[in-house]
């Protein structure tokens, strides 16, 4: 069982690397969450993987800098903030018909303002 379990972990932990590097490039997609998630899971499944995410020119100081020090790169704030103003906007202003799903809409962009506006800056970018 607890075979099957690792195999489980690993499996989700390539899929959430795959969604984080489509965050990339996808705005509403959240990329340190899903890299985060991932670098749980390889914990759990793979040192090898877990070493490599760590390792990573590009994901590992994500990584690290939350483990550390609980804090995100001010460009990735500024680049969430904006994305959730810019797109979150488009989608309830324009996209949403519906009053009751644009309500819900603003209650959840507010919430994910507030909870990336909370997140400290590290001191060091």
């Amino acid at each position: 069982m607890a075979s099957k379990l690792k195999w489980l972990y690993l499996i989700a932990g390539f899929l959430l690397v795959a969604l984080a590097v489509l965050g990339i490039f996808l705005p509403l997609l959240p990329t340190t969450p899903l890299l985060l998630l991932a670098a749980a899971c390889f914990a759990n499944s793979s040192e090898k993987y877990h070493r490599w995410l760590l390792e990573h020119n590009l994901f590992g100081p994500i990584i690290r800098n939350w483990h550390e020090s609980r804090c995100i790169p001010r460009k990735a704030k500024i680049i969430a903030v904006l994305s959730i103003l810019i797109f979150g906007t488009y989608a309830i202003g324009f996209a949403i018909d519906n009053l009751a799903i644009r309500i819900s809409g603003v209650i959840i962009l507010v919430i994910g303002l507030i909870v990336v506006l909370r997140i400290p800056v590290c001191s060091r970018n």
